[in-house]
């Protein structure tokens, strides 16, 4: 009996060490031994049983979501951090990862507000803690610079290929994080496209990249550009437009046909209306349809709309600042 326990033990570490060679641990380990410690305490590799104590044996209490990537579960180190640890078929590093399963676990931070989406189109949400105009620029901003950064900052190109309000999670102070790089793809550095299986979500997907299989860093741009006219209608990337007899309507189309016909305020979400300024909403929806033109060579590079949506946010604050300068002096 005692023999058995130790030869099952003996053939489970055997198995580990096997997955984690197989999942590419010996070489993940080299590179991190070979950073200074600053980057080591960023990333770290999991053990199995640390994940699986984190995760209460990956019990079903503690999924957060599932989908086409994996599933993630909620999970607490001994530290009290809490985590998110995702079973993915592409092991991509965020926190850390463990490579010692057939299917590696990446391990995520914790992010507490939910996604953007839930916040756009779940109506008790929406009810409850609705996005302000402000909040939205914001929000558009800081992804816009998380994806630029990807396509030209990173020592290595990457294209995201998924980029849906779903994807974009939101912390406790409601600053964006830009998540699921499952389908991301690295570019060499003078490589303008590359063909690939197409990869991507109904609604949000490039027109162009679907008819060619060829992926640009213009496709991201186009994914962003259905994720800013969300923020400004609040309609989901594919709705039911009661007023047509058509069933399911794609928000891109319709919202690049509302701007021909100069019916813009006409669909514009009721908090947009409210509190957004004129002058920037405009701003927004043309940089929004410019991102949507069925011609990827005619849209803006990601650099280029965060350099925009950086102007736009900017003269608001501006204005806000000049605002509370007067206030001072008549006090």
């Amino acid at each position: 009996m005692l023999l058995r326990i130790i030869r099952k033990k003996r053939m489970d570490i055997k198995l580990k060490e096997g997955f984690f060679k197989q999942n590419g641990g010996l070489l993940l380990q080299q590179m991190l031994n070979s950073y200074d410690g600053s980057v080591i305490d960023r990333c770290k590799l999991f053990s199995s049983k640390e994940l699986d104590k984190a995760t209460n044996h990956f019990n079903v209490n503690r999924i957060l979501g599932q989908g086409g990537q994996g599933t993630v579960y909620k999970g607490m180190r001994e530290d009290g951090r809490i985590i998110a640890v995702k079973k993915s078929k592409n092991a991509v590093k965020l926190l850390g990862c463990c490579l010692e399963t057939e299917v590696p676990l990446l391990v995520y931070e914790f992010i507490s507000n939910g996604t953007l989406y839930q916040h756009l189109h779940d109506r008790l949400q929406n009810q409850e803690f609705p996005l302000t105009w402000e909040m939205r620029l914001r929000i558009a901003t800081e992804v816009a610079g998380a994806l630029a950064y990807l396509h030209s900052a990173a020592s290595s190109p990457i294209y995201h290929r998924d980029i849906k309000s779903t994807n974009i999670l939101l912390d406790e102070r409601y600053r964006a994080k830009v998540a699921d790089f499952g389908t991301s793809k690295f570019i060499a550095m003078d490589q303008t496209h590359v063909t690939t299986k197409i990869q991507g979500t109904f609604g949000y997907l490039d027109p162009e990249y679907h008819q060619s299989s060829q992926l640009t860093d213009k496709s991201d741009v186009y994914s962003f550009g259905v994720v800013l006219v969300e923020l400004l209608t609040g309609k989901k990337p594919i709705f039911s437009a009661g007023n047509t007899s058509q069933e399911n309507v794609s928000l891109a189309a319709y919202f690049v046909h509302s701007m021909r016909k100069n019916r813009l305020y006409d669909i514009l979400d009721d908090q947009v209306m409210k509190l957004g300024k004129k002058n920037q909403i405009m701003a927004f929806a043309n940089l929004a349809e410019r991102c949507l033109d069925l011609n990827g060579k005619k849209r803006p590079t990601m650099e280029e709309v965060s350099m925009e949506l950086n102007g736009i946010r900017g003269s608001s604050r501006k204005k806000r600042a000049m605002f509370s300068k007067i206030i001072k002096r008549l006090s």
